[in-house]
């Protein structure tokens, strides 16, 4: 089974990214897994612990096309796992060769050294790819940001017209909750991915008093931290990077979401990019919103994913009995929801089709109300804010009761015009007038996303 979640020519493309499907192919996988044996033996050559002409032998077998991966898993169901075959398998291929090299593949080591280092290598691949996809969907709503700070559209609150915003606002969200995203990413890149190398029990016992410096140049060929202690017993470090994924789709499913209700027939006011293989409907009027529904179906998915990594800390003294084991199929499955959540968000940042025009005249559907707290706000200081509240409150009850503009009954009133001239009045009533800190919060953003930019540099 290539794909752990849904093994399917036919499915799997709508719920994951190609590249990700790649680094998760079960040979990818075992490749994994033989280049902890190819560099463990050559790490104990180098101490001396096994012969150095063992390496050579060794080495040439870690290649994962020369074994037949359904036997493999065949017998992993006897075994409990997938190592205990491989190494099986390894030993009998070196042996083809070089018999006396055969007696040392895996020397010392247990099979959740070669599973659990497998999976950090395998997270690592993965995070690279994550990171790629996620800068490329920051550069470009940082892209639209810019060119659409001054564009005034509807900020909604529950649902309902609250007050004007720049739509750009709204943008730069997404791409500082992505960019937040990708520093969870690389620090966990950078903290979390150990090497596992503890043999039977955690003690390296069988290695004697060579273990250390075996741990030390293992962890250097395969270019992974050295932990304090192997990790057998505790998943701490895999929960977080667990979590991490998930919030990741959770951020990418906020973006579908909004996409989503801002493609809806009533409101219209940005979509996905159009496509000529998008949704063939006979229903030519619509406009469906194909790439947020497998991001939104990605970040349902996903917590379920997390919630079962993070509960298989919950192992057995030095090697847990079942949560260990359900990682196995649960990291891959959260691997690639979540790449496919932000795939379909690369490609609704990079293709959004916005329409201003719709957005001004979603504006001006509430008749001037939008801004209704702009006036009270300007003479609450001049009459208190119960007084104030109480004025707007009945122009905007009239407003909506005779259907006028908000503004031509304000201006009617008697009591406003004691306290704001007909120029004041008229200016609360510009979009843009009314939009506090919004473009600070905006330069504050991308400033920030610009910043870390140029560090990395």
């Amino acid at each position: 089974m290539t794909n752990p979640l849904v093994p399917s020519l036919l499915l799997a493309p709508l719920m994951s990214s190609e590249t990700m499907r790649l680094i998760l192919d079960d040979r990818a996988r075992v490749q994994r897994m033989l280049d902890f044996e190819g560099a463990l033996a050559r790490a104990e050559a180098a101490v001396g612990v096994v012969p150095a002409s063992a390496v050579d032998a060794i080495a040439a077998a870690c290649a994962a096309d020369r074994y037949d991966l359904a036997a493999l898993g065949e017998e992993a169901v006897g075994a409990g796992n997938i190592a205990s075959p491989l190494v099986k398998a390894l030993t009998a291929e070196v042996a083809k060769t070089d018999v006396e090299a055969a007696r040392y593949v895996h020397w010392g080591a247990t099979s959740q050294d070669v599973i659990d280092t497998a999976q950090v290598l395998e997270l690592r691949t993965a995070i690279d790819a994550l990171v790629a996809d996620i800068n490329r969907a920051i550069e470009a709503f940082t892209a639209l940001a810019g060119r659409h700070r001054r564009t005034a559209a509807v900020a909604r609150t529950e649902l309902q017209h609250a007050l004007p915003m720049p739509f750009g606002l709204k943008l730069a969200g997404y791409a500082a909750a992505l960019a937040r995203a990708r520093e969870r990413l690389r620090r966990l890149r950078k903290e979390a991915l150990a090497l596992q190398f503890g043999g039977a029990a955690g003690t390296l016992a069988a290695l004697g008093e060579r273990g250390l410096e075996i741990s030390d140049r293992l962890a250097a060929l395969l270019d992974l931290p050295l932990p304090d202690a192997p990790w057998h017993g505790h998943s701490d470090r895999l929960a977080e990077i667990a979590a991490a994924l998930a919030i990741l789709t959770g951020t990418c499913g906020k973006i579908a979401r909004d996409i989503a209700l801002l493609m809806q027939t009533e409101v219209a006011e940005a979509f996905e990019p159009a496509r000529a293989d998008r949704d063939a409907s006979n229903m030519i009027h619509q406009r469906n919103p194909t790439a947020a529904a497998s991001a939104l179906a990605a970040a349902t998915i996903a917590p379920n994913l997390a919630a079962a990594i993070i509960a298989g800390q919950v192992q057995e003294h030095e090697r847990g009995l079942g949560g260990w084991q359900a990682q196995w199929t649960a990291f891959p499955a959260l691997l690639l929801v979540t790449s496919g959540a932000l795939h379909a968000v690369v490609d609704i940042a990079q293709g959004l089709d916005i329409d201003a025009d719709r957005m001004r005249r979603n504006l001006d559907a509430t008749q001037g109300l939008i801004l209704a707290e702009a006036v009270a706000f300007a003479l609450a200081p001049k009459i208190g804010r119960p007084e104030a509240q109480k004025i707007v409150d009945e122009a905007s009850r009239t407003a909506v009761a005779r259907g006028r503009n908000l503004h031509d009954v304000m201006r009617e009133d008697a009591r406003i015009a004691a306290q704001l001239t007909p120029g004041e009045l008229a200016r609360l009533f510009e979009l843009m007038g009314y939009q506090g800190a919004a473009q600070t919060f905006i330069d504050r953003q991308i400033g920030s996303l610009q910043s870390r930019a140029t560090k990395r540099l």
